[in-house]
C-alpha cells in the first residue's frame, strides 16, 4: 500500500503534462462499439465516478451504451475530524451530489448503492464480485460485449486498491473488458514510474469536459470546507483537481477475453471466410489496409533480405509486396482456400512461394532474417503463441528482423488481442526493439534478433 495523504503536494499538473501522457495511444473502441456493450461503472465513494471517468460516461451516454452503475460507499468516513457534520449526515449529503453527478454526465445510466462502509471494502469482496456478476447477468450481452469500469487496483486508497482487485477477478473469470481509472496515482506517483506508459487514452470532447466540470462542482462537500471549523476542510485541493480538467482521461485497458478458439480451428475457419468471399477482410481495395502495408514496407530497417517468411500470409497482398524485398521469401497459412490466391499473387517471383502450414504443430524448415507475423498472432492461444516465439528464436539468423502487426481492438471469440501479443513477444524474446507505431486501429513493432557475430 503507497503511504501516502490527500493534503500531500504531491505530483504538479505541469509535471504530468511534460511527461507525453497526453500522447498516449487512444483507447480503440469506436462510437458504434460502445454502442453495443454494457458498462458497468465501479466507483468506491461519491466522486471517483466524476474524477476518474466522468467524461467518459458522457460519451458513453452519447453514444448510446448501456451504463449502470455500483456505488459501494456513502464516503461518510471523509472528513473524521468534522464536529459539526456527523458521518450520517455527510452520507446523506454524498448521496444527494453523486445523484446529481451522474444524472447530469449520463441520464441513461442507472446506479445502485451498496452501502458498504466507508474504508472497509477490503472485508467486503464477495458482496462486491456478486453484485457485478448480477448487473452483467442481468445485462443479457455475450461477455466480450461487457465491460468493467473500476479505480486502478493499485491506485493507493484501500478502497480503490480492493474494488480494482475484485473488478479484475470478475472480469478474468467471466471474459469480460476491464477499464481501471487512477485518481490518487497522480498525486503520489510520478512520470518517471512507467506503468502509466501502458495506458490508453480516451479524448473529450469541450462538450464531454463541461459535463464533467458541472458534476465535480456537484461535489460542493469535497471541493469546499464543509464550514470554517476545524476538521472541515476542503478535501480536494485545487492543485489534485487540476490531473482531472485534462482535455482526455486515461485508463489500464484490457480486452476482453472470452472465447477459447486455437490454431487448431483455423483452417476450418479461415476456409469457411474465404469461401464465402474471395477478399474478406478488404486487402486490396481498403485504404486502411494498403496505408498499414505501406507503414510495415517503410518500418523494416533493411533495404533487402536474403529469406524471408511471412507467417499467416492469407491471399498474399502483404506477401507480394515483401517478396520484392527478400531473395527467397516463403509465406505460409492455415487456410488453403486463401492460399490459392496467394499462389496466383506470387507466381510471378521466381523465388517465392507459399505453403499449407497450421502453425505451431507444422514449422518451415530453414533460417531467415525476415520474419513477419501480421494480424495472426491472436488466432493462437497462449500457449500455441509462445510457442511459435521459441521457433522464431529457432528459425532466426543473427540480427533478424521480426515485424509484429496487429488490430488494437477486441477480438471476438479468441484468447488473445493485438497488446497481448506484443507484450508476449516482448516479454518472451526479450529481442532489441527497432521502432514502434502505435494508433488508434493497430500496433506495428520492429524487433531484431541478436547479433551472435562475435
Amino acid at each position: 500500500m503507497v503511504a501516502f495523504s490527500h493534503t500531500d503536494t504531491g505530483t504538479s499538473e505541469p509535471e504530468w503534462a511534460s511527461s507525453g501522457v497526453a500522447a498516449l495511444p487512444e483507447l480503440p473502441l469506436s462510437a458504434e462499439e460502445l454502442a453495443g456493450m454494457t458498462f458497468v461503472v465501479l466507483a468506491a465513494h461519491p466522486d471517483d465516478e466524476t474524477l476518474g471517468t466522468g467524461g467518459f460516461l458522457a460519451k458513453l451516454h452519447s453514444a448510446g451504451a448501456t451504463v449502470e452503475v455500483l456505488l459501494c460507499t456513502a464516503g461518510e468516513a471523509s472528513h473524521p475530524d468534522s464536529k459539526t457534520t456527523t458521518p450520517e449526515q455527510l452520507a446523506a449529503v454524498r448521496l444527494t451530489e453523486f445523484d446529481t453527478a451522474v444524472s447530469g454526465l449520463a441520464s441513461s445510466a442507472t446506479w445502485r448503492f451498496l452501502e458498504l462502509p466507508d474504508g472497509q471494502l477490503a472485508s467486503h469482496p464477495e458482496r462486491i464480485a456478486d453484485a457485478v456478476r448480477q448487473v452483467i447477468a442481468a445485462s443479457g450481452r455475450p461477455p466480450e460485449n461487457v465491460v468493467i469500469v473500476t479505480p486502478y487496483r493499485t491506485d493507493g486508497h484501500t478502497d480503490h486498491d480492493t474494488l480494482g482487485t475484485v473488478a479484475a477477478e470478475v472480469a478474468a473469470a467471466g471474459g469480460h473488458g476491464l477499464l481501471e481509472y487512477p485518481i490518487w496515482y497522480w498525486l503520489w506517483a510520478g512520470p518517471e514510474d512507467n506503468t502509466w506508459q501502458s495506458w490508453v487514452r480516451v479524448p473529450l470532447t469541450p462538450a464531454e469536459q463541461g459535463a464533467k466540470a458541472a458534476a465535480m462542482r456537484a461535489h460542493a462537500s469535497q471541493i469546499e470546507p464543509l464550514s470554517g471549523q476545524p476538521g472541515d476542510e476542503t478535501l480536494l485541493s485545487q492543485p489534485f483537481l487540476e490531473h482531472f480538467s485534462r482535455p482526455f482521461e486515461t485508463f489500464a485497458w484490457h480486452p476482453s477475453k472470452a472465447g477459447n478458439n486455437s490454431a487448431a480451428d483455423a483452417e476450418r475457419i479461415f476456409d469457411e471466410v474465404h469461401s464465402r468471399e474471395a477478399d474478406p477482410w478488404s486487402y486490396t481495395t481498403s485504404w486502411y489496409e494498403r496505408r498499414k502495408r505501406a507503414l510495415t514496407l517503410a518500418a523494416l530497417p533493411e533495404e533487402s533480405y536474403e529469406s524471408g517468411l511471412e507467417l499467416g500470409c492469407s491471399v498474399g497482398t502483404l506477401s507480394e509486396e515483401l517478396a520484392q524485398r527478400c531473395r527467397t521469401f516463403l509465406g505460409v497459412d492455415a487456410s488453403s482456400t486463401a492460399l490459392a490466391q496467394a499462389t496466383v499473387r506470387l507466381a510471378k517471383y521466381r523465388s517465392a512461394g507459399v505453403k499449407h502450414l497450421t502453425i505451431p504443430d507444422q514449422w518451415p524448415a530453414g533460417t531467415f532474417d525476415l520474419m513477419v507475423l501480421s494480424e495472426m498472432g491472436y488466432y493462437l492461444a497462449p500457449t500455441e503463441l509462445s510457442r511459435v516465439f521459441t521457433q522464431i528464436e529457432g528459425s532466426a539468423r543473427p540480427g533478424a528482423t521480426l515485424v509484429l502487426c496487429h488490430w488494437r481492438h477486441p477480438i471476438s471469440g479468441w484468447q488473445l488481442d493485438g497488446e497481448a501479443v506484443h507484450t508476449m513477444a516482448r516479454e518472451q524474446l526479450r529481442w532489441p526493439n527497432r521502432g514502434l507505431y502505435r494508433e488508434k486501429d493497430f500496433v506495428l513493432e520492429i524487433f531484431v534478433a541478436p547479433d551472435s557475430t562475435p
